[in-house]
């Protein structure tokens, strides 16, 4: 069976048990209006998908908020700050990691808040900025994510099934589970078969209550890094999903809301 096939069965068999998919979408590493950045929002347009967009806020060039604003249906997260590793060259990479000072790695999450909140400060836009962390590279000191609730975040997301809904009291964790990029040497598409094969399984362990069952499955893309195969894919996995009548995407908003429900 080919993986769209696989993935046309799986969301079959939620429709025949009655249920519906729900999905949602984070795009990381947003710095600028780029032709990318355009590519991506078309998408997102094309098919009424709203899509959460993971901004860099220490290297946010100010007319992204205009391009952001006027965009339907795109919600903004927090991508750390700098999106600058500092573990070791042994080590993964981490921004948001134990390699600073508690209070240096805090000062700039809040000075990255700030920022993203003083550019979506107008009427129109303020409902668009979320306080969710995004971690860069998905990664972010357990010892840190207590602290987020005292800097007013709400929600946090990251890579894999959540272990819970409530990451700790006052804060909700929506992961995404389909990165379609391959990000060992050769990098580009990881390629139809392994994206679409993280979201059938995603989607069947959903099914089956060997995961969080409310947590939507997130779509994972970085539109600086796509080749013409990664935006193939994701123009043709957004419209099977709109498609089916058992399955939904959700706003980053509902999906942080209720927990995915």
């Amino acid at each position: 069976m080919s993986g769209w096939n696989a993935l046309q069965a799986e969301l079959d068999a939620w429709r025949r048990d009655g249920r519906t998919a729900t999905f949602w979408w984070r795009d990381d590493d947003a710095r600028d209006d780029t032709p990318a950045l355009a590519r991506l929002l078309e998408i997102a347009a094309a098919q009424r998908a709203p899509v959460a967009v993971a901004v860099v806020p220490a290297d946010m060039e100010d007319r992204l908020a205009d391009v952001l604003v006027a965009a339907a249906g795109v919600s903004v997260l927090q991508h750390g700050y700098a999106h600058q590793n500092h573990a070791g060259p042994k080590e993964k990479k981490m921004e948001l990691g134990p390699h600073r000072p508690f209070e240096q790695v805090i000062a700039e999450i809040a000075t990255g808040w700030q920022r993203l909140d003083s550019a979506f400060s107008a009427p129109d836009a303020r409902d668009r900025l979320l306080p969710v962390m995004v971690p860069p590279w998905n990664r972010i000191d357990p010892r840190l994510v207590p602290m987020l609730p005292e800097l007013r975040y709400t929600g946090l997301s990251a890579f894999g099934p959540r272990p819970r809904r409530a990451a700790v009291a006052g804060l909700c964790q929506v992961n995404s589970h389909i990165d379609i990029m391959r990000w060992q040497a050769p990098r580009g598409f990881a390629g139809s078969d392994a994206a679409l094969e993280a979201a059938t399984s995603h989607l069947a362990a959903r099914r089956a209550g060997a995961v969080d069952m409310d947590e939507p499955t997130g779509l994972l893309t970085h539109h600086l890094a796509h080749d013409e195969a990664a935006w193939g894919f994701v123009a043709e996995f957004v419209t099977r999903v709109a498609d089916h009548p058992a399955s939904r995407w959700l706003s980053a908003g509902e999906a942080f809301a209720s927990g995915g429900t």
